[in-house]
């Protein structure tokens, strides 16, 4: 099936059957689970998994690929026309896992749109830029925390699986990937993410300023027990939540 992978939609397409495999063991998918496969490109997973489901649901943004998966003319497959990141994971009736290899250009983005629907998501598995899978399971402390390590874990607990290496893809890319397992925690460490956002994206927005400085718009040490001549990345995700409870008490 020939289709020439698009720049602009971040396509490289998985071309490693050992590797295809391995994913489809670590998601383990059972036959009445309702699956959501986001960016399918050309089936690579797509159809070996379908042999294990009832039925599976797609969002592909590409209306080539869309020709290209009807083409298949699987009974089993639901293929949505549609952008991710616009996309409504509500519309089912049941909850849903959702699986996928992302574009690296969208992957950020992608996962906070997911965040709004996590009490329809049971749990995740993608495959990622691994450098954005190290930034998401990253502990306080570490360069590699931030923004997305703080709110992915508020919400989920999270589990780098494996490293996919660059030769798996065609065409192939310059950085490595790997999986990525997100779990939706069933008590959330927070309830609305909305003021924890808030709060961390400011705090990490200069990442070499000290708290006191990138927070002092909105809270003073005076208000917090917190303190506050840290940088970002020395707080843990419980000193946040500390932060802004602090901060709501403010307003």
């Amino acid at each position: 099936m020939s289709h020439n992978p698009r720049k602009r939609f971040g396509q490289n397409f998985l071309v490693d059957d050992q590797i295809i495999n391995r994913i489809i063991s670590t998601i383990n998918p059972k036959n009445n689970e309702i699956i959501v496969e986001i960016g399918p490109g050309k089936g690579a997973l797509t159809l070996p998994i379908l042999e294990h489901l009832d039925h599976l649901n797609v969002i592909e943004i590409d209306r080539d690929l869309v020709s290209l998966l009807n083409s298949l003319q699987q009974d089993k497959l639901t293929i949505f026309e549609a952008d991710a990141l616009q996309f409504d994971f509500n519309q089912f009736p049941q909850k849903i896992r959702v699986i996928g290899n992302l574009p690296y250009n969208i992957s950020s983005p992608l996962l906070f749109h997911l965040l709004d629907f996590r009490e329809q998501i049971i749990d995740m598995t993608f495959m990622l830029q691994k450098e954005v899978v190290d930034r998401i399971v990253s502990t306080h402390g570490n360069k590699t925390y931030g923004r997305l390590s703080v709110m992915m874990q508020a919400f989920f607990e999270v589990e780098s699986m494996f490293v996919v290496p660059k030769e798996s893809f065609e065409p192939q890319p310059k950085i490595e990937s790997a999986i990525l397992y997100l779990k939706t925690r069933t008590e959330p460490l927070v309830k609305n993410p909305k003021p924890l956002e808030e709060i961390v994206k400011i705090a990490f927005s200069q990442r070499r300023k000290t708290l006191k400085n990138c927070l002092k718009s909105i809270i003073n040490q005076s208000q917090t027990e917190i303190d506050l001549s840290q940088r970002a990345e020395m707080l843990s995700i419980e000193n946040f939540i500390t932060l802004m409870n602090d901060y709501e008490k403010q307003n």
